[in-house]
């Protein structure tokens, strides 16, 4: 049985991307297909990208999509009120689903 992963508050201080200069995750083009590849691997991905939709944050590459995915997902999904909620939800649900335990 596995250990399941809380939401981490302090999810800014343990981003992958927390060395990198602002230059880097701010890009158009091209260039954000390597901002993303960073977010790839990143153990706050979620907690990022869910900062990002709630706050609508109209620039940058925040857990690992651009601001046109970003802007794509809040327009198919309006009455979101608290993406934070729903992915805490999907992240629960996942967890009873495959037996993970709750130990935090």
């Amino acid at each position: 049985m596995g250990y399941a992963m809380s939401w981490n508050d302090d999810w800014a201080s343990q981003a992958q991307c927390k060395q990198a200069g602002p230059d880097e995750l701010f890009v158009r083009g091209a260039a954000q297909n390597r901002a993303k590849q960073m977010c790839a691997g990143c153990p706050v991905r979620t907690e990022c990208l869910a900062e990002a939709l709630d706050n609508e944050m109209e620039w940058g590459v925040w857990g690992g999509m651009t601001e046109r995915e970003r802007r794509a997902i809040l327009r198919k999904r309006p009455n979101v009120t608290s993406w934070r909620r729903l992915f805490e939800a999907a992240q629960a649900e996942h967890e009873a689903a495959h037996g993970v335990a709750n130990l935090a």
